[in-house]
């Protein structure tokens, strides 16, 4: 797929891949084989009919293309840019044992654009009104998924958000640069003219509690609210002005506009020499966030080797063109401060690798005397998330695991209270965006079976 030179994106917050043309994308859909026996499909958490849509762009209809992936998918702009294909329904392609496989995503996103562009946006049909009213919390793409199979079953959605725009992790964690705002909110606006009521400024918990909502006539509630605590290491120093958590550094740059400074004059750090702490795509983000805001130098300190890393290989390799540097087999043991209190520098410890650990990574082993100091001026911590505790405290017979995230079904996604259903990073910890969207999916089909036997 073409994409914006290098040394250009470095400096901009505009998207990087540019896209396919219909010529690349009619060449691409060519190289699909139509298996009688589809293993793609099974590889997609969404249940997309991937032989069928990319047979679509090989007949030139993109705009049934669009609409085929829909059937089962009401967010193909976002999942054709962020959703992991190449560990899903990609490496599930025959084509991939002996060569590339078909570019599935990149297909998925042209369709996608190819009809907001046009214009020729049609909305399928619904049921008829049921009567029954569903709330969803948190319009991430767990929240986002749910409303759209709900409301298309006759079923009256509302959406609570508790910050001001709606899109959850899709608008406040993931940069322009690979998830254009436009984009999401094209799909927002998809779902509201399907019917799906959108309430911001709502924290579900503070504002109302989830009993609140059962005594303001909802019949079944999902909680979706992803899990975004912050996460630290917990070393000497790190409570030094200048160390910031992934959370709110992306959170301020995406939803108060710091990525158009001086245009939007946000209050966000901008550091010279950077570091940023973990290996997954929120370090990824955050560095090249980092770059795009001024940084002369951004360093990824990872305590593994690249193997390891569970960020996508598109980005790390889309971060090293555009100059952010790798410290591996590199771990944090203190931060170092000047006299007015702000970090000046990290001390690391070289690693190598022992024996696997319970995620089945060879687990990072300290070298001794190998400590040093590297230069910094402003630091990310991007070590994971946790749930935030909000809901759980308010919602009494809720049941949440030792980690505070809440217990459901996988099959169904019910929790221990009756009509509470849950789905995405909540239940499962920090994921994908698409492992939410599976998720909430079978949650759409339990909660309209439940809604159906109350009658």
């Amino acid at each position: 797929m073409p994409e914006q030179n290098p040394e250009v994106r470095r400096h901009n917050f505009d998207e990087v891949p540019l896209g396919y043309t219909e010529e690349l994308a009619i060449l691409e859909a060519k190289r699909c084989i139509q298996c009688k026996k589809p293993a793609c499909v099974s590889g997609c958490p969404v249940d997309i009919d991937i032989p069928g849509f990319v047979k679509l762009v090989l007949e030139e209809d993109f705009i049934g293309a669009a609409r085929k992936i829909k059937e089962t998918n009401s967010l193909p702009a976002v999942c054709g840019r962020v959703c992991p294909q190449e560990a899903q329904c990609e490496e599930a392609c025959i084509l991939g044992k002996k060569g590339d496989p078909v570019a599935i995503g990149r297909l998925e996103r042209f369709v996608a654009d190819y009809e907001r562009i046009s214009g020729d946006i049609l909305l399928p049909d619904k049921a008829p009104p049921t009567g029954k009213r569903v709330a969803v919390v948190g319009s991430g793409p767990a929240g986002l998924t749910i409303a759209g199979d709900l409301v298309k079953r006759g079923h009256d959605v509302t959406i609570f958000e508790g910050l001001h725009e709606p899109g959850g992790v899709l608008v406040y964690g993931i940069p322009e640069f690979r998830l254009p705002k436009a984009i999401v909110a094209a799909e927002v606006d998809y779902l509201r003219k399907l019917g799906v009521k959108i309430v911001t400024n709502v924290v579900i918990g503070r504002v109302k509690t989830v009993d609140e909502l059962f005594e303001d006539g909802f019949d079944a509630v999902f909680l979706g609210v992803g899990a975004g605590a912050p996460v630290f290491m917990n070393v000497p120093g790190e409570n030094l002005s200048g160390i910031y958590s992934a959370n709110e550094y992306l959170t301020r740059s995406n939803l108060m506009k710091a990525y158009r400074f001086p245009e939007y004059d946000t209050p966000i750090a901008v550091g010279k020499n950077v570091g940023v702490i973990g290996g997954g795509n929120v370090t990824m983000d955050s560095a090249r966030t980092a770059l795009r805001m001024g940084a002369d130098n951004v360093y990824v300190i990872y305590r593994r080797t690249e193997v390891e890393m569970p960020a996508r290989s598109e980005e790390v390799h889309h971060a090293k063109e555009e100059g952010v540097q790798f410290k591996l087999l590199t771990n944090p043991v203190e931060y170092i401060g000047d006299e007015h209190g702000w970090v000046k520098g990290v001390r690391c410890i070289t690693m190598e690798l022992g024996e696997p650990d319970e995620s089945g990574r060879r687990r990072p082993v300290p070298v001794e005397g190998s400590e040093y100091v590297i230069d910094v001026d402003m630091v990310v911590v991007a070590i994971g998330t946790n749930a935030n505790p909000v809901i759980a405290a308010t919602t009494p017979g809720l049941e949440t695991n030792k980690w505070d995230y809440i217990v459901a079904k996988d099959e169904s996604g019910e929790t221990t209270r009756e009509r509470v259903y849950a789905g995405g990073d909540i239940v499962t910890g920090s994921a994908t965006v698409i492992l939410a969207m599976g998720a909430a999916k079978k949650a759409a089909v339990a909660i309209d079976e439940y809604l159906k036997r109350k009658g």
